[in-house]
C-alpha cells in the first residue's frame, strides 16, 4: 500500500523496517473526490500530503478576484502550504483537487513525532524544501524572462501530462496568459508535429 511513498523517501534516506513502519503508522491515506477544496484562503494549514493518486493545484485569488494558479501537483509529488503549516498561521492560498485523489498525509504533530522517533527524516523534508525553493525560482525568472509561448513550453516539459488532464483555463491561469492564447499555441505545436 506505502511501496510509492517508501520510493519517494529512500531517493533520499534509506530506512530500516523499522523505521519504515514507524513512519507509514504516522500516516493517513484520506481519498478525496474532483473539486474538493482541502485549504481556504485564511485557514491554517493542517497536511503536509503526498499524492499517490490524483491531481490538485494550488491557487490563490488577485485584487479582482480571478483565481491565479501557482502549481499544479500529481502522483509522486508532495503538496501543502509550507508557510502556513511550519507557522502554524493563516494561509493566503487555496489547495483543491483537479481529479479524485489519494493522499499519504501527516498533520503538525505525527510530523514532529516522526522527526523525533527517525531523526533522518529532516534530510527528507529539507530537500522538499529546497526542490520547491527551486521550483519556485524557476518559474519566478521564466515569468520574467520568457515570452509566453516559451513558457508555455517549459510548461509541458516540467507537467508533461497535465495538458490532457485539467482544463485549459487552468494552464492558462498557471502562464499567466488567455485560454485563447492557449488553445492557439497548442494548435501551432500539434500543427508543426504533422
Amino acid at each position: 500500500m506505502f511501496e510509492s511513498i517508501i520510493k519517494n523517501i529512500t531517493r533520499f534516506i534509506t530506512l530500516t523496517p523499522e523505521e519504515e513502519k514507524i513512519f507509514t503508522d504516522l500516516l493517513v491515506c484520506e481519498k478525496f473526490p474532483k473539486k474538493t477544496v482541502l485549504l481556504r484562503e485564511g485557514e491554517i494549514c493542517q497536511f503536509e500530503g503526498y499524492i499517490h493518486k490524483g491531481c490538485l493545484r494550488m491557487y490563490c485569488l488577485d485584487d479582482n478576484g480571478t483565481e491565479v494558479t501557482l502549481l499544479f501537483a500529481i502522483e509522486d509529488w508532495w503538496i501543502s502550504d509550507i508557510a502556513s503549516f511550519q507557522e502554524q498561521k493563516p494561509s493566503k492560498v487555496y489547495i483543491e483537487t483537479l481529479e479524485d485523489s489519494e493522499i499519504y498525509m501527516l498533520n503538525p504533530a505525527t510530523k514532529e513525532k516522526l522527526l523525533n522517533e527517525v531523526p533522518k527524516f529532516e534530510r527528507v523534508f529539507r530537500m522538499l524544501v529546497q526542490r520547491n525553493l527551486t521550483t519556485l525560482q524557476s518559474r519566478l525568472v521564466d515569468t520574467i524572462s520568457k515570452s509566453a509561448s516559451n513558457r508555455y513550453l517549459e510548461f509541458i516539459k516540467v507537467y508533461p501530462s497535465i495538458p490532457q488532464r485539467v482544463a485549459q483555463y487552468y494552464i492558462a491561469s498557471y502562464l499567466g496568459v488567455s485560454k485563447e492564447f492557449v488553445s492557439t499555441i497548442r494548435k501551432r505545436l500539434a500543427s508543426k508535429e504533422k
